[in-house]
């Protein structure tokens, strides 16, 4: 763990150093400044740490505007001699405010609950990138050719998907057809809401929202009615039929 001292006072700084040894918390001190110029120039031309610890009153102004100054996204711990600023540190990526002289004991809180907080975001941050990558974002619109032009339909306008002479076309809630982008319904299948859309048959992927009715056919088959008419009968083989079953009645 990387901080930076922002201090003026040479026997404050000392205080904070000793502090920091004493409280075996690990952090490395990068760097030690004492005026907003110098903080400005040092967090321009270095790697930013982990943590700021710094003062409030420097000697050429308050360090506000050193945060002003300079896109700082570490959390900053004050230390001042001051209690009236409380509320505008909590402006500044403030996750503590301590009070000079510095009792080590509430230092060491300090920096524990910065790597707490780190904890809780990192774990958060891995666990949410692996549902990301379990659960890939859906498409909400597909590409469809209108002439020479593309046009781009809402999902949930779409009733059904089907193949014809190798093409896509998808068929929406006012009944036009339209060519589709997508050069196979396997393919548009795996980009598509898996709790929406349902991959009835080689031939066709359907909207949920659209199945007016289904029924049992012989050997275990099922057919499906939608509320727009479709040329044929769409049928869900014997080996599919419990799939569908449980899939629509979780919808």
């Amino acid at each position: 763990m990387t901080a930076l001292i922002i201090e003026d006072e040479k026997p404050a700084v000392e205080n904070i150093l000793s502090d920091l040894v004493q409280i075996q918390e690990g952090v490395q001190v990068l760097g030690i400044c004492g005026s907003i110029e110098e903080s400005v120039r040092w967090l321009e031309k270095n790697q930013h740490p982990d943590i700021i610890l710094m003062d409030i009153h420097l000697s050429d102004g308050p360090s506000f505007e050193i945060l002003k100054s300079c896109s700082i996204a570490c959390p900053v711990i004050f230390i001042t001699a001051h209690d009236n600023y409380l509320t505008e540190a909590f402006e500044y990526n403030c996750i503590d405010y301590l009070m000079k002289p510095v009792n080590p004991l509430k230092l060491a809180h300090a920096i524990r609950k910065y790597k707490n907080l780190q904890n809780h975001f990192v774990n958060n941050y891995s666990a949410l990138l692996n549902y990301l990558s379990a659960n890939p974002k859906k498409k909400t619109r597909i590409l469809v050719k209108k002439g020479m032009e593309f046009q781009a339909i809402k999902v949930e306008e779409i009733v059904y998907f089907f193949t014809e002479y190798k093409l896509v076309f998808l068929v929406d809630r006012e009944n036009k057809k339209y060519l589709a982008e997508k050069a196979n319904l396997s393919e548009l299948e795996e980009e598509l809401d898996n709790k929406t859309f349902y991959r009835a048959n080689r031939k066709y992927i359907i909207n949920a929202n659209f199945i007016k009715r289904f029924k049992p056919l012989e050997k275990s088959k099922i057919s499906l009615e939608l509320v727009l008419p479709v040329n044929e009968d769409i049928i869900i083989s014997q080996e599919n039929a419990s799939t569908f079953k449980k899939w629509i009645s979780e919808m």
